[in-house]
């Protein structure tokens, strides 16, 4: 994404099976992912119930669900920091879980762009979805090695010639996620913000699993769709609704036990 308003998702060529040898608000439910005029709106909502004050709906919290919400937006809250030794050993943290056979030469590097970052210096992609989009990737890599693989290296289905970059994707489905489940507001507008802080008072982790169940199901989309890069947002639009309509299925208490989450492999 650059400061004139370009697209916040770069493409570039990925040939199959690549091996590494080879060097919040708006007026409708319509999410325009990829491009920088969709950072910081927000999405339709879900009505419940409404204060006077305000037209928009608003669910009550438990007294742990407000403390859950407020650890997690405090991560939201968090840039991406360069100059923080924290945030450059998650950076490095990450090369080593997507590419081990192959040492980092540094943080600013053209090595970047073979993980599907825009340029030599990841740091300037996690503006839309700062350091908490960076422990995502990293809790992905950790957590299910062999679907961030699978997705990293574009090993599944019959691929399109011209493919999402992965990083910048994971980036926006960051963003995407704290735009659905409404995560800035002080209290859920949407009921599937409101459903998804039950998840997260039963686990801290419940948003980085999130992600990755979103992060899959959204390659799967990319592949039932057979879809290749003036698509992008055609896929995380279809792959927004199947996961509300997913988090919102009856006698679903875990998030283990969302239909997507069987695509995960470890």
């Amino acid at each position: 994404m650059d400061d004139r308003g370009g697209s916040f998702v770069a493409v570039r060529r990925i040939s199959q099976g690549l091996e590494r040898g080879n060097t919040c608000h708006s007026t409708s439910a319509e999410v325009v992912a990829g491009s920088a005029a969709w950072l910081g709106r927000g999405l339709s909502c879900v009505c419940a119930q409404r204060r006077e004050s305000d037209a928009r709906p608003s669910f009550d919290l438990s007294p742990a669900q407000e403390e859950c919400l407020l650890m997690l937006q405090s991560r939201i809250d968090v840039s991406y920091d360069c100059s923080i030794p924290e945030h450059q050993e998650a950076l490095r943290a990450l090369w080593n879980a997507a590419f081990p056979e192959e040492e980092l030469r540094g943080l600013i590097s053209e090595q970047w762009k073979d993980m599907g970052w825009q340029g030599k210096d990841p740091s300037t992609d996690f503006r839309g979805g700062g350091f908490i989009s960076l422990e995502n990737l990293l809790f992905f890599a950790k957590n299910f090695p062999k679907s961030f693989q699978d997705l990293l290296r574009k090993q599944e289905g019959d691929r399109s010639v011209w493919e999402y970059p992965f990083a910048v994707a994971g980036v926006n489905i960051t963003f995407m996620l704290i735009q659905m489940l409404d995560l800035e507001a002080v209290k859920p507008r949407t009921l599937v913000g409101a459903t998804f802080l039950k998840f997260l008072s039963e686990s801290d982790s419940a948003f980085d699993l999130l992600y990755c169940i979103t992060f899959k199901l959204m390659d799967h989309q990319w592949l039932s769709m057979r879809a290749s890069y003036m698509d992008f947002n055609t896929v995380m639009k279809a792959t927004r609704r199947q996961l509300e309509k997913e988090l919102l299925l009856e006698d679903i208490t875990r998030l283990e036990e969302l239909p997507s989450y069987s695509l995960l492999t470890r």
